[in-house]
């Protein structure tokens, strides 16, 4: 096969999304070869340890990557969206366990963009920017997922404090977070339940704070994820974030950003695991042939590639218009439902292409078919996402 015919393999994944222009090509260079040097010799290495070195995230942060959407007077770039899946894909190009950086750049730290105070605002987010602090936020608790209004954790007024208990689990960035947006229940008697929620930002280093477990999980092995446990722990009334009884409107109103931030991870990892299934069949030979000759393998190669190119025309709408702040709750539905299951299912074609070899922990598809499988659960289920798309369709 010839060079030129080789290359067309990957034309797919060259298309640049309309939003992207050459300061945001810059962005994603310099984030090559930053992870190149920091991440991608030694990831297998944190995978096998179970976590990424704090360390990691300081160094993102020294070189300007956190955060970039962050207003200059806050030590940011002030740069838009788009910089933000930039850094969510070229993370996710390393592997699953190094996305902290952008849960916190692209999740949690605009909440306090758009709801923190003055005070809040200068306190903190120049160290989110730095790196000096690593965010998480924490509404998942021991038997309660998807419905946040029966959370029990409780954050009761005592004078200028607040005084929190409670528990939480299945929260990203967990061990190494310095900074966690806590979703409690100032008022537990709220009718409806959801109007009793707020949330607060605790320092780790409050008495009465500690980690529990560090949760060992399917994939995602270098991620940190943990319970976080809540005795007596008192917290100035000043870290309330915006209002009382606001903050499921305000976890809510992130949503959108979060899921678009999620169906961008499942396109990445798409498209790696394709790329590697490419490679691949090209090299191996079955019959005397290479196995990307037989008819099958090609017709599997096709159909995922097309998921692949409709997957993220239909993103790059979407975050175009997220960019332009029109209200696509339901689109963003849709794609982080389809896109996440989507990726799923290709993880499990590409393992098949793969033969035996695929099982071996020594190919990356193995990695990657594990890290897929959280995708559909985490951001709102897909059930939920349906159930959104239901809803807002008048059913």
């Amino acid at each position: 096969m010839s060079t030129s015919t080789k290359n067309k393999a990957f034309d797919l994944f060259k298309e640049k999304n309309s939003f992207y222009n050459d300061d945001h090509e810059m962005f994603r260079t310099s984030i090559q070869k930053f992870l190149e040097k920091e991440a991608a010799p030694y990831f297998e290495q944190w995978e096998e340890e179970g976590a990424t070195p704090r360390d990691f995230y300081r160094k993102l942060g020294d070189q300007g990557f956190l955060c970039p959407q962050v207003d200059p007077s806050y030590g940011g770039l002030g740069l838009d969206f788009g910089f933000n899946l930039v850094l969510a894909e070229e993370l996710g190009r390393i592997g699953g366990g190094v996305g902290g950086a952008s849960l916190h750049s692209s999740i949690v730290v605009p909440y306090l963009e758009t709801y923190g105070s003055e005070e809040l605002k200068k306190k903190y987010l120049p160290k989110c920017v730095s790196g000096e602090i690593l965010t998480c936020v924490a509404m998942t608790e021991p038997g309660v997922g998807s419905d946040l209004a029966s959370l029990s954790t409780t954050a009761v007024k005592d004078g200028d404090h607040y005084v929190i208990n409670g528990a939480k689990t299945f929260i990203t960035n967990g061990f190494n977070a310095e900074l966690i947006f806590l979703a409690v229940k100032t008022d537990p008697k709220a009718i409806p339940a959801h109007k009793g929620i707020s949330i607060i930002l605790v320092d780790t280093d409050t008495s009465g704070f500690s980690r529990g477990r560090r949760l060992k999980k399917m994939g995602g092995h270098s991620q940190d994820t943990a319970e976080l446990v809540f005795e007596d722990v008192r917290v100035p009334t000043s870290n309330l974030l915006g209002e009382e009884g606001k903050g499921f409107y305000y976890l809510m109103g992130k949503l959108q950003q979060e899921r678009l931030m999620c169906s961008c991870g499942a396109i990445t990892v798409a498209e790696e695991m394709l790329k590697s299934t490419i490679d691949y069949v090209k090299e191996r030979k079955a019959f005397g042939q290479p196995i990307s000759s037989f008819q099958n393998t090609q017709f599997e190669i096709a159909e995922m590639a097309t998921e692949i190119s409709l997957a993220r025309t239909f993103l790059q709408d979407l975050a175009t218009r997220h960019m332009n702040k029109e209200d696509v709750v339901t689109q963003v539905s849709m794609a982080k439902w389809w896109i996440t299951d989507m990726a799923r299912r290709m993880s499990s074609r590409c393992l098949q292409l793969h033969g035996g070899y695929g099982y071996m922990e020594e190919y990356n598809i193995a990695r990657r078919y594990r890290d897929v499988a959280v995708m559909p659960i985490y951001a709102g289920s897909n059930e939920i996402m349906k159930n959104i798309i239901a809803k807002n369709m008048g059913l």
